[in-house]
């Protein structure tokens, strides 16, 4: 048995689009001109495992570890030290067998082969295949052989199947469920839905039975650990998604412990403003982090943080209590409380998306230098998305009485934009394009905010006033505002690098 490189699929891969006509300018003036498209670059053969092979590799490497294990004390370090070692052992047999057989077996292949087999062992199956691939972003699997695999720059290709079967694919999410999670995951009949991160940092999503085949989707976190330096453009791998002035702004509105929300569609980058922020808290002070399924924390990995709390939401299982929920169940809303009472002065919360915004901003009021993010659609929405929230938690909550709270706890909304220009032959784009400073409850009910940074020609954040209700706890931890003033009069900002979009604006 042999690995053979897949052969190009001309449906997958259409030609690039050509143009004769000049690149496109960065002007304000007339209509945006033809862009020529770059032909991809061409990537290497890929090459398909024949996974019989690595079934019976798994096997030789299971009975080689249990013959190790037995009558024998060992750590779960040694134990994953000498699993490493006996898969190595196994493949380089069955590469030097091919060998011998007059097949030669590149290093490229024999690689592939012991992370499956590996994987295998694990319960992880195809999938660490695409958790091992740094240049994917995003995976849809649509069922066992239909895997939507999305790079980096917006590239979309398809992948080889996931599993043999519908049934396969559902038994290594299972595995993935019982394997991964501090606390307890499970994709069964009666919880025909998963959600949690896998052991890369990755957050996988997962349902089954009540849909036509089962499908997961994958949205991979290649940047775990992250400043604010680095998003402002030191790092030429990612996007320059704030400007040195909105960095230091932020910086400083991060040791004056100011509350932040960031707001944002999916994908557009709010997990990775989130753990730049983090970036600033101080190495010694204790904070509270909640989320639904851990995607925060792999950033706390260089133990930076060394007093984080980190809490997880638990599923519950079984039947309903009288309260309505099933038993064991243990959300956000749940464990707001319980951070209170941990002596802590900051309460970070992934994502409020349901009635857990309430307990979330009573404990801003009673706090400082909280984050948390939340899902819309515009700057102008996240109002109102935090209103629609806040009636979710109980018929006792009003319209104003969820405004006045929002503009009580809230000191900073941090909108970051994500614009995709793929079908058009660009790539996603996403920055910071508002800062808007929440003043309170206006006397027409609406929350009332300043755009301290806001839209410039390009979309991109530049300062537009000066903050007004936090300007004294800025200037407390050492930052002028008024600094800001001729950039404001200038109408532009600091940004390092053009934005190379594909429109002009006008």
């Amino acid at each position: 048995m042999r690995f053979e490189p897949v052969s190009a699929d001309p449906r997958q891969h259409p030609p690039a689009a050509t143009s004769t006509a000049p690149p496109l300018a960065n002007g304000h003036h007339g209509p945006p001109l033809p862009v020529p498209v770059a032909a991809p670059a061409p990537q290497p053969p890929r090459h398909r495992v024949d996974f019989a092979v690595v079934r019976e590799l798994r096997r030789q490497l299971s009975e080689r570890l249990t013959r190790w294990q037995r009558g024998r004390e060992f750590t779960p370090d040694e134990e994953e030290t000498e699993r490493a070692r006996l898969a190595v052992a196994v493949v380089a047999e069955y590469a030097d067998s091919v060998r011998r057989a007059g097949t030669p077996m590149p290093a490229e292949e024999e690689r592939l082969l012991l992370d499956q087999v590996t994987a295998e062992l694990v319960g992880l199956g195809r999938l660490q295949t695409l958790l091992v691939d740094d240049t994917i972003e995003e995976v849809h699997i649509l069922g066992c052989d239909q895997v939507r695999i999305t790079r980096h720059g917006g590239g979309v290709d398809w992948a080889e199947p996931i599993a043999d079967s519908d049934d396969e694919l559902v038994e290594i999410l299972q595995a993935a469920a019982r394997r991964a999670g501090a606390t307890e995951r499970s994709l069964s009949t009666s919880k025909p839905t998963l959600d949690l991160q896998l052991p890369d940092g990755s957050r996988l999503a997962a349902v089954f039975l009540v849909s036509h085949r089962p499908y997961a989707v994958i949205r991979k976190h290649n940047t775990l650990d992250v400043s604010l330096d680095d998003i402002a453009g030191s790092r030429p791998d990612l996007d320059e998604m704030i400007d040195p002035l909105l960095r230091d702004f932020l910086r400083a509105s991060m040791r004056a412990g100011l509350n932040i929300m960031v707001a944002g569609l999916a994908g557009a980058g709010k997990t990775t403003i989130i753990r730049a922020l983090m970036n600033e808290i101080p190495p010694d002070e204790p904070y509270v982090l909640l989320e639904e399924s851990r995607e925060l924390l792999p950033a706390r990995r260089n133990h930076r943080h060394r007093a984080v709390m980190s809490f997880e939401a638990r599923e519950g299982h079984g039947e309903r209590g009288l309260d309505g929920r099933p038993a064991g169940e243990v959300t956000i809303a749940d464990l707001i409380p319980v951070s209170l009472r941990m002596g802590v002065l900051r309460i970070i919360v992934g994502e409020v998306r349901s009635r857990e915004i309430v307990p979330m901003l009573q404990a801003m009021t009673t706090s400082r230098g909280s984050m948390c993010t939340i899902h819309a659609r515009t700057p102008a929405g996240v109002g109102e998305r935090i209103v629609e929230l806040a009636l979710a938690h109980g018929r006792e909550m009003t319209v104003d009485q969820a405004r006045r709270m929002a503009g009580n706890a809230l000191d900073l909304i941090v909108y970051v934009t994500v614009e995709d220009e793929t079908a058009i032959g660009g790539r996603k784009h996403r920055f910071v394009s508002h800062v808007e400073e929440v003043i309170g409850a206006g006397d027409t009910g609406r929350i009332t905010t300043t755009t301290v940074f806001g839209p410039g020609p390009d979309g991109r954040a530049v300062p537009l006033h000066l903050p007004e209700r936090v300007r004294d706890q800025l200037l407390r931890v050492g930052y002028d505002a008024r600094l800001l003033t001729r950039w404001i009069e200038a109408g532009t900002g600091a940004w390092r690098r053009p934005r190379q979009t594909r429109l002009a604006r006008r």
